[in-house]
């Protein structure tokens, strides 16, 4: 299969990294679904598209609503006639607080939304790629790997998200379906960081007794200027090379910075030795 006609699902293409994976995938010959909760919303990815000259099929996707994903991909492989990758970006709900002053409400969005959207697409989306064998490309996060300050339910869904797709690769393997796990650091411009309507004094006026613990943290954060942010497009790129290498490893970082970050917790970043040992239990 050529990369010409191969069939691409992103998630969360309203902005950011899954706009720019749509507009990457779309140039590199893909046809290519761009999918989002709020298709009203698709007015930046169409006026982008355009401007570079590419075709984007716009649907929408809610990953927190499985009738939706089904609906989605029902359609999809009626029109296109299969399904042969899915990139799962959607994301969103970091509440920037500790547990002591976030609600459980907050942290089940996060789960909700993060985690539990990614295995929602990926069960309903797993037939279609088995029988392409097709791929699933996910987004992870930096977070997900090395937790950080004032970002446990976003870094705890992300570690969730890590610990499934280690666990599904084999699996998937197994059955003809590669899985990538895409690994970035601080992402700017995206909906749910810098643009999120969140300011510095409500935040600290939200948080209570942990105010001066957080004030230092978001100094930190202001001063170090977001050590090793990309932008989407920057992250696009890698996602794209994902989508179409012939062996991809199992964990891509997208940038230098992310690699040595990573390489604070992992003994091998791409995770190859652990896929071949997981992998070993099942021939």
């Amino acid at each position: 299969m050529s990369r010409d006609n191969r069939v691409v699902l992103i998630t969360g293409c309203s902005s950011g990294i899954g706009l720019e994976t749509a507009l990457a995938a779309a140039g590199a010959g893909c046809t290519t679904v761009a999918t989002m909760r709020d298709p009203d919303k698709a007015g930046p990815l169409l006026a982008a598209a355009a401007e570079v000259g590419v075709t984007v099929d716009v649907r929408r996707l809610d990953v927190t609503d499985e009738q939706s994903i089904d609906a989605c991909l029902k359609e999809v492989v009626a029109d296109h006639g299969r399904l042969d990758a899915v990139v799962n970006n959607a994301g969103g709900a970091n509440t920037f607080a500790t547990i002591e002053t976030a609600s459980m409400a907050e942290y089940r969005a996060n789960l909700e939304v993060n985690f539990f959207g990614v295995v929602a697409v990926t069960r309903a989306a797993l037939p279609h790629l088995r029988a392409s064998g097709g791929r699933v490309v996910t987004v992870g996060s930096s977070r997900g790997l090395i937790g950080q300050p004032f970002n446990e339910g976003y870094s705890a869904a992300k570690f969730a998200v890590e610990g499934f797709m280690e666990s599904l690769a084999p699996t998937a393997a197994a059955m003809g379906v590669s899985i990538v796990l895409v690994e970035p650091g601080p992402v700017l411009g995206t909906a749910w960081g810098p643009n999120s309507g969140l300011t510095r004094q409500g935040l600290l006026d939200a948080a209570g007794p942990y105010a001066e613990v957080l004030e230092r943290y978001m100094d930190w954060v202001a001063h170090s200027g977001y050590p090793g942010a990309q932008n989407g497009a920057e992250v696009a790129e890698v996602v794209c090379d994902a989508l179409i290498a012939e062996h991809p490893d199992f964990r891509i970082p997208t940038s230098d910075w992310v690699a040595e970050y990573a390489a604070l917790k992992l003994v091998q970043i791409s995770g190859a030795d652990l896929q071949d040992m997981a992998r070993s239990w099942l021939t």
